[in-house]
């Protein structure tokens, strides 16, 4: 239940103001006083619970009795199903003659205010290559570094590694096989990165799968003209996904998953170098 925010009672309070008056045969005023509450609130909670009992100590609904200028539940679900086939606000307020406003918020109320609510959820898109080595799925998450055992282990934030900073774990997958191979770099720049892709795509050369595509999200160090100049020398394709659709990328976004689930977070470590030895 959630009670109004300047509420000066709740049910338990109200209880205790009934059985002061009921059964301790406290004054009405001695009662008000010591709650902090009007004689006038006291009789009301008083009337309710000789009414309707324990019940009528809880807050009661303030929606009306009676909306005589509420739109009728057809004209309701007329303006929801002319906003799900793709009508404007415009336009469903002239076939439905109800206002702007009205229009505006019943079709917020059902998640469809937006142009994108209207399109039909996309289906699962699964696919997997035919042989290693004809894309890797790159990707990068950062950590927090520590020298002590953080608050998922402790369970208080008193005593946490302040000014640390971040570790970054650079991720390369296979579509085929999902072979991976993982680094943790200091950062998640260009001259990070592209040596990271050298040294993953040479470590793959060496399990016998040789790189065709490499496919990244947009981030800046994967626009940058080193990581281009490295995809020309190497003659490796390198597609990126769509702004906005992770997806696209989600072998390396699973992977990732998989990573702080099955070992970042798996155990307590005591300093992030431990957990770097673990890796």
């Amino acid at each position: 239940m959630i009670l109004h925010p300047s509420a000066r009672t709740c049910p338990r309070s109200r209880g205790l103001l009934v059985r002061r008056v009921v059964e301790e045969k406290w004054r009405i005023a001695d009662v008000a006083a010591v709650a902090g509450v009007s004689a006038r609130t006291v009789y009301k909670w008083l009337r309710r619970y000789r009414e309707e009992g324990p019940a009528g100590l809880f807050d009661r609904s303030s929606r009306p009795m009676n909306s005589p200028r509420r739109l009728a539940q057809e004209v309701r679900d007329s303006v929801v199903q002319l906003r799900r086939e793709g009508l404007t606000g415009r336009a469903v307020s002239v076939r439905t003659g109800a206002s702007r406003s009205t229009v505006s918020r019943l079709p917020r109320a059902a998640r469809l205010s937006r142009a994108r609510d209207l399109k039909p959820p996309q289906p699962a898109n699964r696919y997997e290559r035919a042989t290693p080595g004809e894309i890797l799925h790159v990707d990068i998450t950062k950590l927090a570094r520590f020298w002590r055992p953080g608050h998922r282990v402790t369970n208080s934030r008193e005593k946490q590694s302040i000014g640390a900073g971040w570790e970054f774990v650079h991720v390369c997958v296979d579509d085929h096989s999902r072979l991976a191979y993982v680094e943790i770099l200091p950062d998640e720049k260009a001259a990070s990165a592209v040596p990271f892709m050298r040294r993953a795509v040479g470590w793959f050369r060496e399990q016998g799968i040789h790189t065709e595509r490499v496919m990244t999200d947009n981030g800046s160090c994967y626009r940058s003209r080193r990581f281009a100049g490295f995809m020309k020398e190497t003659g490796i394709k390198h597609p990126r996904t769509r702004p906005y659709t992770p997806r696209t990328n989600g072998k390396a976004e699973r992977f990732i998953k998989t990573l702080l689930g099955e070992w970042a977070y798996v155990q307590p470590y005591s300093s992030g170098e431990e957990r770097r030895q673990h890796l």
